[in-house]
């Protein structure tokens, strides 16, 4: 197939989509299709695999028509739109993309998290964005939030995300040294947070924790993995500033160790470094969040949040430890802590592996091999339907 792939965020830009969609195309590219792909001026990877066209400077009408343009000039099969509205600045045209071209547009929706995507949009949040999902020959989810919410579409599927970081370590990877680099001694218990800072990921909820614990007397250390905010999303520069507020608040400053943005084996070196890895997501563990699939492909011991959907494969004490939300007032948002999550496996480290060889067997699901191929399926497909 002659595929085209639409993205606002692509390497060296920093973000999640921009990751998945390189992985993305160098698998199809693997696979013996040709991959075309469009995104922002912003970028400027080269990859001989992918023919690159990097022109847009801002997500206006003038870049619909381009991609029109583009698309024509290619003869291409079918168009991929990785979709998330912070990677597009936040601009309305990308909506109409569908109705603009001649070809079968398939939408994979990254997020549905409307208060996000439109933080000042009001009633318009979800019928703009379930206009593009209307107007695609297909719709891909990455989550069974976004399925339930899109579940009226007549060719809509689910295909997780997969793992963002590949495997690999420093060659000269020694465990002790890293965790030295992270800021912990042999007799320390070394919690990891991975991931870019937003109010969703629950970071105050995990610092006033740790405050907590370590005013009881426990030896915990946080190493923060990773960029504070990524290249498509500058609005949480201010809440990285309130994080950084609190720690200082809280008496963390010598507790928590930054390691800015770092490449994948430094990531990897990280998180296996650590003794768990804590995600206390506000709106409950999830497909969508691409820090939990590094976390569950590394093998590590993670505490999160209860999926506000059931997820199968998500179970408590077998690979990964859950917390409860609790609600005492339904006009209230509800509440949590991780603190008796961390003592729990900082106390039991019996359990701590169990969940750890859990995680390892849970990563099984979610293999670039089999999303390969759901991609490949589902546009054939979508091509079969159009004929």
């Amino acid at each position: 197939m002659r595929i085209g792939i639409i993205t606002g965020e692509y390497p060296p830009m920093q973000g999640g989509v921009g990751d998945y969609t390189q992985l993305l195309a160098r698998q199809l590219a693997g696979r013996g299709h040709h991959i075309f792909l469009f995104t922002s001026a912003q970028s400027h990877e080269s990859d001989p695999a992918i023919h690159i066209t990097n022109t847009v400077k801002k997500w206006r009408w003038g870049a619909i028509r381009a991609i029109r343009k583009w698309a024509k000039a290619h003869k291409l099969d079918i168009i991929s739109l990785q979709f998330e509205t912070a990677a597009y600045a936040m601009s309305p045209f990308i909506h109409f993309l569908p109705q603009m071209v001649r070809l079968p547009v398939v939408t994979t929706f990254h997020d549905l998290l409307f208060p996000y995507l439109f933080p000042k949009a009001g009633a318009l949040r979800p019928m703009i964005v379930r206009h593009l999902a209307n107007r695609s020959a297909g719709v891909i989810v990455t989550n069974h939030e976004d399925y339930m919410q899109l579940d009226a579409h007549p060719n809509l599927t689910l295909i997780p995300l997969g793992n963002l970081v590949p495997a690999d370590l420093p060659a000269d990877y020694d465990r002790m040294a890293w965790r030295n680099r992270a800021g912990a001694n042999a007799n320390e218990f070394l919690i990891a947070y991975f991931g870019f800072i937003n109010h969703s990921k629950g970071v105050e909820i995990l610092l006033e924790d740790l405050a907590y614990l370590r005013q009881s007397g426990y030896p915990f250390r946080l190493v923060m993995i990773g960029g504070k905010t990524g290249s498509s999303d500058p609005t949480n520069a201010d809440y990285a500033q309130k994080i950084d507020a609190l720690i200082t608040q809280l008496g963390l400053d010598d507790a928590v160790t930054w390691t800015g943005f770092v490449d994948s084996a430094q990531v990897n070196a990280y998180l296996d470094a650590s003794d768990v890895v804590c995600l206390p997501f506000r709106d409950g563990c999830s497909y969508r969040r691409s820090s939990l699939l590094a976390a569950i492909h590394r093998g590590c011991a993670i505490i999160t949040t209860q999926p506000n959907v059931y997820i199968p494969l998500f179970k408590d004490g077998e690979n990964m430890a859950l917390v409860t939300p609790f609600t005492l007032d339904p006009k209230a948002p509800s509440y949590f802590h991780v603190s008796h999550k961390l003592l729990q496996l900082y106390r039991n480290p019996h359990l701590r592996l169990r969940i750890k060889e859990g995680a390892l067997q849970l990563a099984k699901q979610f293999d670039w091999t089999t999303i390969i191929s759901d991609y490949e399926a589902f546009f054939a497909d979508v091509l079969e339907g159009r004929k």
